[in-house]
This record gives structure tokens, C-alpha cells and sequence, in this order.
């Protein structure tokens, strides 16, 4: 019995060696957009693993990077608010992060300091001045911007007729029930409406986020899908003909879809996305060498190509052969010569808002997708699973009744 014992201890003891040997010194939690990073999977960059490489030269330490993806700011809140889920980098909008820097949910990031330690450069200055201060981080203690973009409407030209074409009223046009697609979160989708009736998207008055709910309940008899990340599936292949969206998700779907084409309303959304580093981070050394790491030229101009929207870094945008290889049209729709950021920033960007308004919007749009039913496409689906869980139940009971009669 001693013997077989020892057998025991001796190979769980070794067991554990072999296992310690194959674990890595630090890891580090990073939670992103969806399609957000070149990660490699379409045959690009991957810059994930270029980071690991890049942290082992730094520190002398392996890492291992947890990657994972969301579809909407909100989502990303609930997840960091409930304080369930740790993370060391997350990728918020301008007006997330005025929000979760007023919550104490994000920690100063200390890029320089961290840099300084392990005798590393620091590539800080690649951001340009004019995407410092802003409004939602006027000391840069808590963000460092990674892109930035307009919202406009993608249309499959086989299916819109041009001259619909003119603003975000067409979201509500008739003609194109049953085949457009509405953002899947508040304050992107509210925005379609208060652009369209000339509303402060940053406005507390409750009679204007009244009147922009039944604007919205107006919409929704024509609306095929809430979507995020959905989209592009549904506009890729034909499924839907119109959607509001990010103008650098389009140029992706446009490389499955041809057809697909673009334009910015005269007065629409402006944003900033943000690399930040959470107040519950369990890495936050890692994390501001990550965050550095995705503003050399080497991370960030094969960001730049895979996600199709404007960057911030100045590495970037003058860099010829990145504009070459983008071509004129796309470099036309992301940096248009007559575009003032600041200007653009401060009229249409979203704002943090007060507890009482982001409580009234949340009663909204919880209100707006159980008022009237959900899109036809919920209860085909519904239907569906319903038909199929009927076949499995009939199936089992007529196996049974088999089984009974054989034996």
C-alpha cells in the first residue's frame, strides 16, 4: 500500500513540474470590439502575438494574452460595473469613458512610467495633438485614443433606389420594410432619430427623449433586426438592404458585397474609441505595455488596414504606402480634407449623461423592444426552435412507444 503511494505522490509531483514548466510568468486580460485588432485570422498581422514576443523582450517574461470581444459600449459596462469580471485592457468610446472615469471604474495608465522601468521606448507621441485633451479625458490620465470614425448608412445599391439616398430619414421609409437594420443599443440608435427630428443627442429633458422613443416605435414595424456585430452577415449577403453604421465596418463588408455602397447624413455621430485600463486590472504593468505596443508603427498601421477606420497616430496616417495600399476612395471617406475633428467633436459627439437621463433611456429602449412585439425576423426564428423542440419531443415519444410494444 506504502508503495503504491508513493507511485501516487511521485507522479502527481511530477505531473505538477511538467505542468509548471509549460505555464507562462504573466497573462493578460484584454476585452475588445468585435473585428477590432488584426489578429492574424484573415491572414494578416497578428498583432496579439507580435505583443507576446514583443512583452518577453521587455521584461524577460513570457505572457499569454485572454482575448475576448463585445458587441456595444453598454455590454462592455455591465461587464466592468458589475465587477464580476476582471480585464486589464478594454476599448471604449469617448462618452464610456467620460462615464466609467466619473464611476472610478478605470485607473490611471502610467505609459511612460512603465516604459521607463523596463528601458523601453515609449511611442506615446504617436498620438497626435489633436486627439489630446478631449473633452471626455482633458488630462490624459486614463486614455489613449486607437481610431475614430463617423456614423453614416450603408445601402445595397441593387435594392435602395439613389435618391432615397439624403439623411437618416430613409430608416424610415416604407418602401424598405422588412430590410432595415437598427443598431442594437440605446444611444447609437436613439441618435438616428434626434439627428433626423433635430435633437441634442446629449439633451436631459425628458419630453425630448419622449418624443424620440415614439419616433422609434414608429420605425419598428419596419425593422427586420437589432444587430451589432450581426451586420455584417445580413449585409454581406443581401439579407437586409439598409442599416446606420460605423464607417469603417462598411469597407469591410464592401469587400464581400460589391454592391454595397455609403454616405454620412449631413449631421451625424462622431466618436473616439479608447484603449483603457480598468480600476480592477490584475496586470496593470502589462497593460500599459500593451497599450504602447498598439501605438508603434508596427501594430498600428496593420490595425489601421484591417479595421478600415481613421486613426489617431501620426505614424499612420502619413505613411504613404498605407494610404497607397487603402486607395483614394477609401482615404476620401476617412479623411476628408474638409473635416474639422474638433469642430465635428464637439457638435455630434455623445456626452456622459446625468444618472436620472441614462435611467430614462434605458426604460426606453427596454420599453421599445417589447412594445408592439419584436421583428418578424425574432418570431420566424422562434418558430422555428418551437417546430424543432415539437420534433425532438414526438420523435422520443414515438421511440418509447416502440421500445414498449417490442419488449
Amino acid at each position: 500500500m506504502k508503495k503504491i503511494l508513493s507511485l501516487v505522490l511521485t507522479a502527481l509531483l511530477l505531473t505538477a513540474g511538467l505542468s509548471a514548466c509549460g505555464q507562462t510568468d504573466d497573462k493578460l486580460y484584454v476585452y475588445n470590439w468585435g473585428e477590432y485588432l488584426s489578429d492574424g485570422i484573415y491572414g494578416d498581422r497578428d498583432n496579439i502575438s507580435a505583443f507576446e514576443e514583443y512583452y518577453e523582450e521587455v521584461t524577460g517574461r513570457s505572457i499569454e494574452v485572454y482575448y475576448t470581444t463585445y458587441p456595444s459600449n453598454e455590454d462592455m459596462y455591465a461587464k466592468i460595473s458589475s465587477g464580476t469580471s476582471k480585464y486589464d485592457v478594454i476599448f471604449p468610446s469617448d462618452y464610456m469613458v467620460q462615464r466609467l472615469i466619473a464611476e472610478d471604474l478605470l485607473r490611471p495608465i502610467n505609459i511612460e512610467e512603465v516604459c521607463a522601468k523596463y528601458g523601453t521606448e515609449c511611442y506615446y507621441d504617436t498620438v497626435t495633438e489633436e486627439f489630446r485633451g478631449l473633452y471626455f479625458d482633458p488630462e490624459d490620465k486614463y486614455s489613449v485614443p486607437y481610431t475614430y470614425g463617423r456614423v453614416g448608412i450603408i445601402y445595397n445599391s441593387t435594392m435602395v433606389d439613389e435618391e432615397d439616398c439624403t439623411g437618416y430619414e430613409i430608416l424610415w421609409n416604407e418602401k424598405y420594410a422588412g430590410k432595415i437594420l437598427q443598431f442594437n443599443n440605446s444611444r447609437d440608435a436613439f441618435s438616428t432619430a434626434q439627428y433626423m427630428l433635430g435633437i441634442d443627442v446629449n439633451t436631459t429633458d425628458p419630453a425630448d427623449w419622449e418624443l424620440v422613443y415614439e419616433k422609434m416605435l414608429e420605425q419598428k414595424p419596419l425593422v427586420q433586426s437589432y444587430v451589432m456585430d450581426e451586420i455584417y452577415n445580413k449585409m454581406e449577403s443581401g439579407e437586409a438592404a439598409l442599416a446606420a453604421y460605423y464607417a469603417g465596418d462598411f469597407f469591410t463588408m464592401q469587400e464581400v458585397n460589391e454592391d454595397l455602397e455609403f454616405f454620412y447624413p449631413e449631421e451625424t455621430n462622431i466618436f473616439v474609441d479608447c484603449m483603457c485600463v480598468p480600476a480592477g486590472s490584475g496586470n496593470p504593468e502589462a497593460a500599459a505595455l500593451f497599450i504602447n505596443y498598439m501605438l508603434t508603427a508596427e501594430a498600428a498601421i496593420p490595425n489601421a488596414e484591417c479595421l478600415f477606420y481613421a486613426s489617431p497616430h501620426e505614424c499612420v496616417y502619413t505613411d504613404e504606402e498605407y494610404l497607397d495600399d487603402m486607395g483614394e476612395d477609401v482615404v476620401e471617406v476617412l479623411y476628408p480634407e474638409d473635416f474639422n475633428f474638433q469642430e465635428e467633436l464637439n457638435r455630434y459627439a455623445f456626452r456622459n449623461l446625468d444618472p436620472d437621463t441614462l435611467e430614462l433611456i434605458n426604460s426606453l429602449w427596454e420599453e421599445l423592444k417589447i412594445e408592439g412585439g419584436l421583428p418578424d425576423s425574432i418570431y420566424i426564428t422562434a418558430a422555428a426552435l418551437a417546430i424543432a423542440i415539437a420534433a425532438i419531443i414526438i420523435s422520443r415519444l414515438w421511440i418509447r412507444r416502440m421500445r414498449a410494444k417490442w419488449y
